[in-house]
């Protein structure tokens, strides 16, 4: 039962907040809204206010804004098409971008209650690296390779990539003095670590800093996954559908408010990221075809981008229904 009324509220607010970016700037640009719909399926709840119907539907799995003359001829001059392409990309791409700021305040509201990892050390695990040269609990780390540290990110990301055989070299601020160190990092895990765990500040601007940086975090990992699976080296198992979010959601409500707000968060950021790739029927590929519009003076016949929609829509069902099935024997749900 939590995991299905944490997963329901999980996609109505991914879903809501998304839509809602496309819904509150058509209105700011004019764009006459027919409806504003929430869920899927059978309408249960549906008020009018002025020119637009506001929709609660019984399938909370989607969501649309339906526009005047998005997806028909029309001869309103508000309809959608009747604006000019800059404006219509606005529309079309507010939607992940709400996903995106959404994203930031969900993980920084995390990184107010967990708190945010700092430069400066709490303490050294035993018998490590960073322990052995003398680093000392509230020694501020200032440099790593020559390479200034603004932030614990940038410290793990410095130690990663460094070579396992090779010496590191650091600078710490210890009672206002700058003092240098070389030490040999370690292994663990196939990861580069010298064995130091950073203190957590809790502040406004510290949690702010840290949801913007867990964000920024994401759609780099984001931009390494999707350059993995072009290059093959991720498989069709590896990827996840709604049977595995689901799940992941339901371990996150178990363990605590703030994994679950995380993974809100991940998932937004998600949404987001994959609604702007230019894969026909996806946010992406409609601002495409506005840009092309806006190069050429003229839109591409819409039947023709109707169709490449359509084909996007059918591979996008299909690697869903796949990906679903995957998920299914996975989680051995039968």
């Amino acid at each position: 039962m939590l995991t299905a009324i944490s997963a329901i509220l999980v996609f109505l607010i991914v879903i809501l907040v998304h839509e809602f970016g496309h819904f509150a700037v058509a209105k700011l640009v004019g764009i006459r809204v027919n409806e504003f719909s929430i869920g899927m399926g059978p309408k249960l709840v549906q008020k009018k206010s002025g020119e637009t119907k506001y929709t609660i539907r019984l399938l909370p799995i989607g969501g649309y804004v339906k526009m005047e003359g998005e997806d028909e001829a029309s001869n309103d001059p508000r309809s959608f098409n009747k604006f000019p392409p800059l404006s219509r990309i606005g529309v079309v791409a507010a939607g992940a971008i709400m996903n995106f700021i959404l994203a930031i305040i969900v993980l920084t509201i995390v990184s107010f209650g967990v708190g945010t990892p700092s430069t400066i050390i709490e303490k050294t695990t035993p018998n490590s690296p960073a322990e052995s040269v003398g680093l000392l609990p509230g020694d501020r780390i200032v440099e790593i390779n020559n390479k200034k540290t603004n932030s614990w990110e940038s410290i793990v990301e410095t130690i990663s990539n460094s070579d396992p055989n090779r010496e590191i070299g650091i600078v710490i601020n210890r009672n206002g003095e700058n003092i240098s160190y070389s030490l040999l990092p370690t292994t663990e895990e196939g990861r580069t670590i010298i064995g130091i765990i950073p203190k957590y500040e809790k502040s406004l601007i510290t949690a702010v800093k840290g949801g913007i940086e867990k964000t920024w975090l994401i759609i780099r990992l984001m931009f390494e996954f999707f350059g993995m699976l072009f290059r093959g080296q991720v498989r069709l198992e590896h990827l996840s559908g709604p049977v595995g979010i689901i799940h992941e959601v339901g371990v996150a409500a178990k363990t605590g408010i703030y994994d679950l707000l995380f993974l809100l968060g991940f998932i937004n950021i998600n949404l987001g990221f994959i609604n702007l790739l230019p894969i026909p029927a996806l946010d992406g590929s409609r601002i495409i075809f506005l840009l092309i519009e806006l190069i050429r003076g003229k839109p591409i016949d819409p039947e023709k981008e109707g169709f490449i929609h359509f084909l996007g829509f059918i591979f996008l069902i299909s690697l869903m229904l796949i990906i679903t099935y995957k998920d299914i024997i996975k989680f051995n749900l039968f």
